[in-house]
């Protein structure tokens, strides 16, 4: 088990000092394994949350759901959706009552990426808390925020 004094050889004033830190620490090591494993299926955690998302809602939605959804607010969530739609993974529809917003809609490719990588997104990040602590966890990460 880890230990983030030992991990960045480091010592804290307090422990919420030391609990920031780790949280900032391990939300940049969840996001490295994330971008290693999307790599080989040509997205980012980014795109595969846009996809997902479409996925989800079953019918095209405008650009601004999708955004309002996303887990990572990013500004540039159109660039990110030019690169899925170069890929054809996603389409974009003009707005049948209003032209100024397009809606989008996950293509056929899209839903059979998400299928491919469903079967290779079994590493468990959590495999070392308990469903209590990982209840327990996503509690306190919620009254942080």
């Amino acid at each position: 088990m880890g230990d983030i004094s030992k991990d960045i050889n480091s010592k804290f004033p307090n422990a919420k000092v030391k609990a920031l830190i780790n949280i900032i620490y391990t939300a940049n090591w969840v996001n490295n394994i994330q971008n290693e494993f999307f790599k080989p299926f040509g997205i980012s955690p980014q795109q595969f949350n846009i996809l997902r998302i479409l996925r989800g809602a079953g019918e095209p939605i405008s650009v601004q759901t999708i955004k309002e959804r996303m887990l990572e607010r990013s500004p540039n969530t159109t660039r990110l959706m030019d690169k899925l739609c170069a890929k054809n993974l996603i389409d974009r529809l003009p707005c049948p009552g209003d032209r100024r917003v397009v809606h989008i809609e996950i293509t056929i490719s899209g839903l059979q990426l998400l299928d491919d990588i469903s079967k290779d997104l079994n590493q468990d990040l959590l495999e070392n808390l308990t469903e209590d602590e990982a209840s327990q966890l996503s509690d306190l990460l919620d009254k942080i925020r």
